[in-house]
């Protein structure tokens, strides 16, 4: 594999390794770009599950996230939290991993300015996007099995824009309920796919998580890239 570089100038036009400059060192990164003629005008950040459980932006759910977001118009960046794979640092329990997401985001609004900014997560990772949704001001929001009841969601600010919750019904790590009742309580609830008979990786189902994001952003989608 071939090692890789440090961060680029601009977007890079194909399939991508690079290092970004983080607060506690580089971070590993890997970007990919929407093909003609459904390229949008949008940017979607995609983070990991808890690296201290092995996360890394190479996880199967992650890469079918980006794959679907990819497939939808937009274009991509994951990046692995501090302490994961060759990222610097060490892990700081979504606060620090917080500030790796800051870097992410900063880069990718000097790359492309313009664009409408999308972050999305799985498990640790739907907990951090979550946690800095209107931080950042994220214009759309997509969070894979959110493990509530392993975090502290009472308190976090819940964005405004489109959101996408997606959980499995059987989820081993993430009680399901908890999930369904904590979007129940919620004044301005977002969109939520149960998705039956699997668990919290998707086995089996990878595919139909990538039909069921593609079909629910759809209307959501920025304009497309000139």
């Amino acid at each position: 594999m071939t090692p890789p570089t440090p961060d680029p100038t601009q977007f890079p036009d194909q399939l991508t390794e690079f290092f970004l400059q983080g607060p506690a060192g580089p971070l590993e990164a890997i970007s990919d770009v929407a093909e003609p003629p459904c390229a949008r005008r949008g940017t979607a950040i995609i983070c990991h599950p808890n690296s201290k459980d092995g996360g890394t932006m190479r996880n199967k759910v992650v890469t079918m996230l980006e794959r679907s977001l990819r497939e939808s118009g937009l274009d991509t960046l994951r990046f692995n939290f501090r302490c994961a794979g060759e990222s610097a640092g060490e892990y700081d329990n979504g606060i620090g991993e917080s500030e790796d997401l800051a870097a992410a985001v900063a880069w990718v609004r000097k790359m492309r300015p313009d664009d409408a900014l999308w972050l999305a997560g799985f498990s640790f990772g739907s907990y951090v996007t979550l946690r800095n949704a209107v931080r950042f001001k994220a214009d759309a929001l997509i969070s894979i099995a959110p493990p509530v009841g392993r975090w502290s969601y009472e308190t976090l600010a819940l964005p405004a824009c489109p959101w996408l919750v997606v959980m499995g019904e059987e989820d081993e790590i993430v009680e399901p309920q908890a999930v369904f009742d904590w979007i129940d309580s919620l004044e301005q609830p977002p969109e939520l796919i149960r998705m039956p008979e699997t668990g919290h990786f998707f086995h089996r189902r990878l595919m139909d998580l990538r039909g069921a994001v593609k079909h629910a952003i759809r209307d959501w989608l920025p304009a497309p890239r000139a």
